[in-house]
């Protein structure tokens, strides 16, 4: 059931985007009185799951999911209409139209993905605004994770920057963005009552961004082991524990913090264990338990959002959509970083890209409304930065072509512009395979 809430979430997205993308395209197209063929939600190879015409148009579904498309009249597209080229060009055909009319109607995709991941980012902080906790308000630093320890943190570090920008929130990924794509050279931490510069090496901007990494945390929240409930028939339940119960020592050793009490349970399964914990804040009651096969005594901790207290920055509809426009520029603007760092090495290709099986993973199995609208914000954004790329037989290929028209005044021939078409779009193809390639050989290897 969770992989078919995924696979909705995944379709109902790229059904959205691919539609407003050739919606993008469209409407100019008609503005310039061009007549549109075709205008499919996948492609339909063959046969079409579902087709109606309208006018000039045929509008319809089809059954590979590759994405979608328009056939625009006179265009030199993925379709490969040479006989339509053959004719002599019509006043209603995409090639007879001026080189800024066809400029336009070419950017339309990438303009209406730009404008929508915009809008969206927008509307979530609207609708649900921001949440986070304030990093000063983690008075026990962090617990450190094998990655984070590599890089030279340890546990109850408390962090105060990274390179030079102030680590302000609790966000592991912050560390992840400024090393791999500003080049920081260093984390700035508090430890044991000194700040101290943890020189980061060069091998950590490839590290930190590999896919068998992407699960790992570099570290996470150190907080009190602060007893939220406890379950029905546990091995805590019969030994006595209860909610608000504060645990502040195993087998009479002091130990205060969720991550080595945790450690302590997971290395004792099926084990006789002593849990000292506070209660009402006044007595100290020592409770005997034994720890399950899988080393756990059944109960939730207390979320560190609630022990330490989380802030909300609230939107109108006004200060919404700029800050919006901020986020989805701060995210294509990493995107082009990520793209320089691949260039120089400093970040493995492999290790970037991904197919659909690394776009469905970044649905939950729950449906949440506000993820789903963050995640088709994202893909919204990386559509329309993948479709500006100069490779032809993509939006951004059509441009460069048609910017050379526009400063030359020579039209790039239309055997050229068929053959760099078709060259483009065995490049894609390509890159498809190579990407969804990946994602099966880390399903093999997981």
């Amino acid at each position: 059931m969770d992989t078919v809430i995924i696979v909705i979430q995944f379709f109902l997205s790229l059904s959205i985007l691919v539609i407003l993308h050739e919606f993008g395209h469209f409407l100019p197209a008609r503005l310039f009185n061009t007549k549109v063929e075709k205008f499919y939600l996948f492609f339909d190879p063959w046969f079409s799951l579902f087709k109606v015409k309208k006018g000039d148009t045929e509008y319809g579904v089809g059954w590979l999911p590759l994405g979608g498309y328009v056939k625009i009249s006179g265009m030199v597209d993925e379709s490969f209409d040479k006989e339509q080229l053959k004719k002599p060009p019509q006043p209603w055909e995409f090639r007879s139209k001026p080189a800024w009319q066809r400029l336009i109607i070419m950017l339309g995709g990438v303009f209406v993905n730009f404008i929508l991941g915009f809008f969206i980012f927008g509307m979530i902080l609207w609708q649900y605004g921001e949440e986070y906790l304030p990093a000063d308000n983690l008075t026990y630093g962090i617990v450190a994770d094998s990655l984070g320890q590599e890089l030279g943190l340890q546990t109850g570090d408390q962090i105060l920057y990274v390179g030079d920008v102030r680590f302000e929130e609790f966000n592991p990924g912050l560390i992840i963005r400024e090393i791999a794509l500003n080049d920081a050279k260093t984390i700035t931490v508090k430890r044991d009552y000194e700040v101290i510069d943890i020189q980061v090496e060069e091998r950590f901007a490839d590290e930190l961004t590999r896919y068998s990494n992407k699960d790992n945390p570099l570290f996470n929240m150190r907080f009190p082991f602060n007893i939220a409930n406890v379950l029905e028939d546990s091995p805590a339940y019969n030994a006595g524990l209860e909610k608000g119960d504060k645990v502040i020592g195993v087998n009479d050793q002091p130990t205060v913090f969720f991550d080595e009490i945790s450690s302590v349970l997971k290395s004792s399964p099926a084990s006789d264990i002593t849990l000292t914990v506070i209660r009402n804040d006044m007595d100290t009651l020592q409770l005997n338990m034994t720890t399950t096969e899988e080393g756990t005594i059944g109960v939730n901790p207390q979320h560190p959002f609630e022990i330490f207290g989380t802030e909300r920055r609230e939107y109108t509809f006004a200060a919404a959509m700029p800050a919006g426009v901020d986020k989805g520029w701060t995210f294509l603007t990493d995107q082009i970083k990520a793209f320089g760092q691949m260039f120089r090495g400093r970040m493995k290709v492999s290790e970037s890209l991904g197919g659909f099986g690394t776009i469905g993973s970044l649905f939950p199995s729950t449906w949440q409304w506000e993820t789903f609208w963050r995640v088709t914000a994202i893909l919204s954004l990386i559509l329309g930065f993948m479709n500006l790329l100069p490779i032809p037989a993509l939006d951004g290929g059509h441009v460069v072509f048609l910017l050379w028209e526009v400063i030359t005044g020579r039209k790039v021939s239309d055997k050229v512009m068929e053959t760099a078409t078709m060259v483009g779009f065995i490049i894609i193809i390509a890159l498809v395979l190579y990407a969804n390639g990946l994602d099966v050989m880390r399903f093999v290897n997981k």
